[in-house]
């Protein structure tokens, strides 16, 4: 392989551009659940046809992000409580196992990334972060401890669950409270995978799923509640 060929940038198809920011702006909370997706809205956003914006959606339907609603056209998909706590579920199994393996076999380098996003992460300030910093960091976070967990597998399942967990992990964190939390939660992560613990590692993370589900579907529940009050505001 020549050097210009080793440098040459490969353009990314237009329909998978489209997909992965639509994907991206559902996932931060730019389209919010329920919020409607009309054709014209998305190729002027994208600056694509509509073929392409129609293909793209239906990949995101099959992922769940998006709903089509016959004669009405694609919605952001609303997460049950019910939905969510599956999700948690099995969030929670993927995050143990990748937590267990990055213990046993991350490498030094790996282990310091891992520390440097969790001090990013703890300096944070407690109230009123930036959402998008805190997510990013989160998935940041992630992206080391499955690449050190040295499991593909379970990098792949993860990454098709945390699709639909990052709606949910910006629900948890829109709790006044949760953020300090979350930061005691990591830092027990990073400490057991420090000391090479991976018994300790796998609970940790067990631990930081279900506290990040507990108040994710007390909040789900209560805006289920919220809806079912006021019907004018349910569902599309």
């Amino acid at each position: 392989m020549t050097e210009d060929m080793a440098l040459r940038v490969v353009p990314r198809p237009m329909r998978k551009q489209v997909e992965e920011g639509l994907r991206n702006a559902i996932m931060n909370g730019r389209f919010a659940p329920g919020q409607h997706l009309p054709d014209r809205m998305l190729c002027e956003l994208f600056g694509a046809s509509r073929s392409v914006v129609r293909e793209a959606v239906r990949l995101l339907e099959a992922e769940g992000l998006v709903t089509t609603i016959p004669n009405r056209g694609p919605f952001v998909s609303f997460l049950s409580p019910a939905e969510a706590e599956q999700v948690y579920e099995v969030r929670g199994v993927l995050e143990a196992l990748a937590g267990e393996g990055f213990a046993l076999r991350a490498s030094a380098a790996e282990r310091a990334e891992l520390r440097r996003i969790y001090e990013a992460l703890a300096a944070l300030p407690p109230r009123g972060a930036d959402q998008a910093v805190l997510l990013g960091l989160k998935r940041d976070f992630y992206e080391v401890l499955m690449r050190g967990s040295r499991n593909p597998l379970v990098g792949r399942m993860f990454e098709t669950i945390i699709n639909r967990n990052t709606q949910l992990r910006a629900t948890s964190l829109s709790d006044p409270g949760r953020l300090p939390d979350t930061v005691a939660e990591i830092r027990r992560v990073v400490e057991a995978i420090e000391a090479r613990d991976a018994a300790g590692a796998w609970e940790a993370c067990r631990a930081h799923v279900r506290s990040a589900a507990a108040v994710a579907l007390r909040i789900l529940r209560e805006r289920e509640q919220e809806a079912r009050a006021a019907p004018s505001a349910a569902r599309p």
